[in-house]
């Protein structure tokens, strides 16, 4: 029989996930073409071509035992120091191979950092709407998520309650700009409060709480919209990237932790952080990848492609009712359903053979996200579907 633990996690499980499965059997009943999922993060933009040239070029030159040994447990020390290199160019910042950690992917960075500074009963804050996985990563080491009411008017973080809910026991407060699912982008102005807010709050304890800024989305912002980096802001920040949708490799699961010297008990969280990675079974990042995205540090996905999306599937659910903010990155929207139940609303949806998530997943109830990281056709033939849905909610 499976432990208590994960009879939890088997009855919470991802609904993003399951919602993804029922759109393969849709796709198998009406036709591909036929089914409009907008249910999971899946980059609909190819690599860049730098991608395959450095995966053909590194296979074809380079050493087989280099390639595919192991090596340390935070990574090859010339891939991390090409990281800390471009962090210091975009961002003005002083990072060094010896501040990186290379991870499996933004997830496995979050839980391999949560490891490592988690005591049982310790809470980590975070602000509705989020990404639902966080419950699962803080229960992995006995930690309480603490969840911020949304900020309904813009999606900007509620800070009154924020300041509110931080008590002795607050080791972690996790953020992630710009968001899944509404892609805001947290401004400078929220940062700052935010971080000043921290500031207050760990003289008043006399604890350390670290800020968790998880960036899977950080390249994809909108209109020259700028994304700030946090440790420029609060030196107790921990900073976990993914190139999954940066380059558009969901599946290769490569990524890394970024750890200022500055932090509170850095040497130790370094440490610590190398066994985690180990001893939660990743040992270390996958090996080919960490050679491959050295090589593309400076290469981009093709984000305008997104962007199409974005105002075609923002205007065309304006034109028809729905409200909503437009995302400013990321690819997600997220829609307040015209009904006040949102899993109906999209239970309804599904009958249109449109699938698209309930906020109640992301701890905001009455709004739905659609992932607009599709093709573009999709959204032009799925818009009419949007239009009767909204019109049958307003009949009834």
């Amino acid at each position: 029989m499976i432990s208590e633990r994960m009879k939890e996690q088997v009855q919470g499980s991802s609904i993003i996930r399951a919602m993804f499965e029922e759109g393969k059997k849709l796709a198998q009943i009406y036709g591909a073409e036929n089914v409009f999922d907008f249910s999971l993060g899946n980059p609909s933009v190819p690599a860049p071509e730098a991608v395959k040239e450095a995966i053909i070029e590194i296979i074809n030159n380079e050493d087989a035992m280099t390639v595919h040994g192991y090596m340390n447990n935070s990574g090859y020390e010339v891939v991390r120091a090409a990281i800390a290199a471009s962090i210091n160019h975009k961002y003005g910042t002083a990072f060094s191979q010896d501040n990186i950690i290379m991870t499996v992917g933004a997830a496995g960075g979050i839980n391999v950092i949560f490891k490592t500074l988690l005591n049982p009963g310790d809470e980590v804050i975070t602000f509705a709407p989020f990404f639902g996985e966080y419950r699962g990563y803080a229960a992995n080491y006995d930690g309480k998520l603490v969840i911020v009411s949304p900020n309904t008017v813009d999606f900007q973080p509620n800070l009154s309650e924020f300041r509110e809910k931080i008590t002795p026991k607050t080791k972690a407060v996790i953020v992630n700009s710009p968001n899944n699912p509404t892609g805001v982008i947290y401004s400078e102005a929220t940062i700052k409060t935010l971080a000043a807010i921290l500031e207050e709050k760990q003289k008043e304890y006399a604890t350390d709480i670290y800020l968790v800024s998880d960036e899977p989305y950080r390249e994809l912002a909108y209109d020259n919209t700028e994304v700030p980096y946090l440790t420029k802001y609060y030196r107790n920040t921990i900073i976990g990237y993914s190139f999954s949708k940066s380059l558009s490799l969901p599946g290769e699961r490569i990524g890394y932790l970024v750890v200022p010297d500055e932090a509170a008990d850095y040497e130790n969280i370094i440490a610590a952080a190398n066994i985690a990675t180990r001893i939660l079974g990743f040992v270390n990042a996958p090996s080919l990848f960490q050679h491959v995205i050295a090589r593309c540090l400076d290469a981009k996905v093709d984000i305008d492609a997104y962007n199409r999306n974005r105002e075609l599937l923002y205007n065309g659910l304006l034109s028809s009712g729905y409200e909503c903010i437009k995302p400013q990155g990321a690819f997600y929207l997220f829609i307040k359903t015209p009904i006040d139940d949102d899993i109906e609303f999209c239970d309804r949806a599904k009958k249109k053979n449109i699938l698209i998530v309930p906020g109640t997943s992301f701890g905001c109830a009455g709004y739905a996200r659609i992932a607009y990281c599709v093709a573009y056709n999709t959204i032009e033939k799925a818009l009419p579907g949007f239009k009767e849905l909204m019109d049958e909610c307003r009949e009834h």
